[in-house]
């Protein structure tokens, strides 16, 4: 959402931001005086798909052409609140159905509000609109056409914004700064934050720079120099650009959703003021389809559920007859082992035996050799003894 004052270059800066003629401009000075034709603040829509190294994104601009040309602004800021929070009513509404698979966010996700470069304050408009949809909306200040105001200028007014909006307790958005975010994306949210409010300046013209160079860029043309409307040294617009479209884009989403339509949302409920009240006879349509549709699905639901406890028993049946027969198997696996280990033993005392007496009959034999040895080595001696004496004796 745009808002400010008629002259102020919104169109301008919208199409300068996404490089592509989403918000018509106002050609001749008859169709910027509209104060005439119109008695109150229009809110006019423009819908674009965009698409950028093959990331496509729907882009929905909302206009308020009239804002601020009247003498008597005082409820200026109305019909812009209005569109805010029936937007909020309409996604609570498809929340609250039955189904919520499709849900359109049609939701104001930021919305950027016009200061005139007059380089002194905020206007008592400016306060009282800002103040009023601070809390409504994602709101974001810059400053139109700095390119009219010199840097001391541009730091002095954004200065005297900045405490005009502390005085006035004023809630305008500012990126957040997280625990796991490392420190070149830090450094780069405090500069953006430092650049707030933003000095823009829009242009879709271009400009070769420096003459002769082959060199193009987006620019507004004075005689006494060219202000390049993505050179950070001239304005704030790439800061702008950077916060809206790449590094915040999901955050300023998150924040609606989170903390404004959150908002929205309890003191709608806690008031009263669902959606069950709004459109009752739609919401009972939607009742009675969806009781249909549960008591379908509980008879499903239960058909299979018999059928599964049915499956199950027959199961339950089977593994109780399969457990009784490895049971009754292991009854007598466990008679046979008892009687192989007495088999065994009985073995075991057998071949002992067997090589007792083996070794028995050994020692025998042994002993019976010993005993004929033993005999005849006897027998040799008492043959041989007499003569041995005689010799003897006669010597």
């Amino acid at each position: 959402m745009i808002v400010g004052e008629s002259g102020l270059g919104k169109s301008t800066l919208i199409n300068t931001l996404f490089n592509a003629p989403i918000a018509p401009t106002r050609d001749t000075p008859k169709e910027a005086v509209n104060s005439d034709a119109s008695k109150a603040v229009e809110i006019n829509s423009f819908t674009a798909d965009l698409e950028e190294n093959g990331v496509r994104l729907r882009l929905t601009v909302i206009d308020t052409p009239g804002f601020g040309d009247f003498i008597n602004n005082t409820e200026a800021h109305k019909p812009i609140l209005k569109s805010i929070e029936e937007r909020y009513e309409q996604y609570l509404e498809q929340e609250s159905r039955v189904g919520r698979k499709n849900i359109t966010d049609n939701r104001v996700h930021a919305c950027i509000y016009f200061v005139a470069p007059t380089g002194h304050s905020l206007k008592q408009l400016d306060v009282a609109f800002m103040k009023e949809l601070g809390t409504k909306v994602n709101l974001i200040p810059v400053i139109a056409k700095s390119d009219i105001l010199t840097e001391n200028e541009v730091a002095d007014f954004k200065e005297r914004i900045l405490a005009d909006i502390k005085a006035n307790n004023i809630q305008i958005y500012y990126p957040s700064v997280h625990e796991n975010d490392d420190p070149e994306t830090v450094q780069e949210i405090k500069s953006i934050i430092s650049r707030i409010p933003f000095a823009v300046v829009g242009s879709m013209q271009t400009f070769e720079n420096p003459p002769g160079s082959g060199v193009h860029v987006r620019g507004r043309k004075y005689p006494w120099g060219l202000i390049e409307v993505d050179n950070e040294s001239h304005c704030d617009f790439v800061k702008l650009r950077q916060m809206l479209i790449r590094s915040h884009m999901e955050e300023l989403k998150e924040h609606t959703t989170d903390v404004l339509y959150e908002s929205h949302r309890s003191l709608k409920l806690g008031e009263g003021f669902g959606v069950a009240n709004t459109n009752p006879a739609k919401f009972e349509e939607e009742k009675r389809a969806h009781v249909t549709k549960m008591a379908k699905m509980e008879a499903e639901m239960k058909a299979v559920f018999q059928q599964k406890v049915a499956e199950k028993e027959k199961k339950l049946k089977q593994s109780e007859e399969e457990v009784t027969l490895i049971q009754e198997n292991e009854t007598q696996t466990n008679k046979k082992e008892k009687k192989k280990p007495k088999k065994r033993k009985l073995y075991s005392r057998h071949r002992e035996m067997k090589q007792q007496l083996e070794q028995q009959r050994l020692d025998l034999e042994e002993r019976k050799k010993r005993l004929l040895g033993g005999t005849a080595t006897a027998a040799r001696n008492l043959a041989g003894t007499p003569t041995q004496q005689k010799k003897g004796l006669f010597k």
